[in-house]
């Protein structure tokens, strides 16, 4: 079994303390600004029921925008920001400006040119508009058009969707595969189609909103089980089957078991031989999501399965987008025919949404043959090889210069922690001024005391890059950096209206 390096460093105490105390005072004064909009002392950009519907059923209710209104749109100028250019390893980002304090945003018509980008999920590099890819959408955009108009059971199954399915599932090793346009409805629309009333979905707690709310549609019985802990999902397993269904204690219809190949936030990697052999003992189902995984993970990019080295028969739900390593949009399940068969005549995504987009097909087919090494060249290996050269070489000089950060050794999605509320909004604005793009994440994406930054690591991604990112010009090897210049914002912030 493949050795397992995952960090997940506990929150200091002092820093912890001193989070919370960031945001009471940030509390403090956004109930002392409400107080003030209430009395027209300070203007209020907020939606508000107008005085006559006053006794009306309330449409908006009010306190449920306290956090947006008052926390979130002081650093909301670090999210949103259009981009005019590929979002390739480098892009370039539309200037603009707020005069209201993040209320409203003008565009100077300036553009902020070749931005390190480290936030999109462009792990291979494909997100490009030249070069081999690039070429083969456009010839099937002049052959087959841009939409297809109908579903694929009615007039939108196409030959460019069957020879991509037929190739997806020999990339995943399985039987047979079907895709669909959107990556998210793939989960929500499919896991429905699975599992009803008389099942039971153990989920991760950091599974994806989209498994979360095909969980929840589907009308199953949901427990969540400790992120990666397998024996909190082998209690609930055990408990399953001693105790069955509430109140009639009849056996579950099915259990099926909902985990992620690389889990977006945490950077971790799911302990899958290990969450197989619970299947087995349990016989219980389970369903993979390999969003980020597929393409980023394996000696030959096919995901976690790939990289532990196991057989794709022992996975009995296989679901991947296109949306990170291929560079396209959409998603697939695989598996077995007498299930792809079911999901094509049970799925909601299959009998109502539109097909997909024909040159994002051409799109996917192609980046995936290079992957596979079936275009005659060694791009794919090459890219594949870049990409694990990369993450190392990342993870380990941002834990030279001190930095806290989590996850798996091999994982493309580095979360640098930043902890403190006011450290949100200063890291992100000092990174693009000195031309790095990234994602920083807070409450109530994620816990109170766990604010971060996310990096994403690229193929496209070179060694300078990397070095820029790790040490930006002009930020002494310290961590005092963040510090003052989160002091700083943190003070302008609860002054500024």
């Amino acid at each position: 079994m493949k050795p397992f390096l995952e960090s997940f460093e506990e929150t200091p105490l002092l820093v912890a303390v001193l989070t919370y105390m960031g945001y009471g005072i940030l509390t403090i004064f956004g109930y002392l600004r409400d107080f003030l909009r209430h009395w027209n002392i300070e203007k209020c950009h907020v939606a508000r029921e107008r005085e006559e519907q006053k006794d009306f059923v309330p449409l908006y209710q009010d306190f449920e925008n306290f956090y947006t209104r008052n926390l979130y749109m002081r650093i909301r100028d670090n999210w949103n920001r259009p981009i005019c250019s590929v979002p390739g390893a480098k892009m370039d980002l539309v200037e603009r400006v707020s005069r209201d304090y993040n209320w409203t945003f003008e565009h100077t018509g300036k553009v902020v040119k070749d931005v390190i980008n480290m936030g999109s999920y462009n792990y291979l590099g494909f997100a490009e508009n030249t070069g081999t890819c690039a070429d083969a959408a456009i010839e099937a955009t002049q052959a087959y058009g841009v939409g297809v108009g109908s579903s694929r059971c009615e007039m939108g199954n196409l030959d460019i969707h069957e020879e991509m399915e037929q190739l997806v599932a020999r990339f995943l090793g399985v039987e047979s595969s079907m895709t669909f346009g959107m990556g998210f409805a793939t989960n929500s629309m499919n896991i429905p189609a699975l599992t009803g009333k008389g099942c039971l979905i153990l989920s991760d707690e950091l599974n994806h909103a989209s498994l979360v709310l095909g969980a929840r549609l589907s009308g199953s019985t949901i427990r969540v089980f400790k992120h990666n802990n397998m024996q909190s999902l082998e209690k609930l397993l055990r408990d399953a089957i001693v105790h069955g269904q509430p109140r009639t204690h009849r056996p579950w219809k099915k259990i099926l078991i909902v985990v992620e190949g690389i889990y977006s936030m945490e950077g971790s990697i799911v302990r899958l031989p290990e969450v197989i052999a619970l299947k087995k003992r349990y016989k219980a189902y389970l369903y993979l999501d390999e969003a980020h995984s597929i393409g980023a993970l394996g000696p030959n990019g096919r995901g976690v399965v790939d990289y532990f080295g196991l057989d794709p028969k022992d996975v009995d739900i296989m679901m991947g987008t296109f949306t990170k390593s291929f560079g396209a949009a959409g998603g697939y399940i695989g598996g077995k025919k007498e299930l792809i068969d079911y999901l094509r005549r049970h799925s909601h995504s299959a009998l109502y949404a539109t097909s997909m987009s024909p040159p994002v097909a051409q799109q996917i087919i192609t980046s995936m043959k290079i992957i596979m090494g079936e275009d005659g060249t060694t791009l794919g290996a090459d890219r594949l090889r870049q990409l694990s050269e990369n993450t190392t070489y990342f993870r380990r000089k941002l834990r030279e210069m001190g930095f806290i950060i989590y996850g798996n050794d091999d994982s493309p999605v580095v979360p640098m922690m930043l902890y403190m509320p006011a450290k949100i909004g200063a890291f992100g604005r000092e990174m693009l001024k000195r031309n790095i793009g990234t994602v920083v994440v807070g409450f109530p994406a994620t816990p109170i005391i766990e604010s971060r930054a996310r990096f994403c690591v690229s193929a496209a991604h070179t060694r300078e890059m990397l070095d820029t990112v790790s040490h930006p010009k002009g930020c002494p090897k310290h961590k005092i950096t963040l510090n003052s210049m989160a002091f700083s914002t943190f003070i302008s912030n609860i002054t500024n209206r």
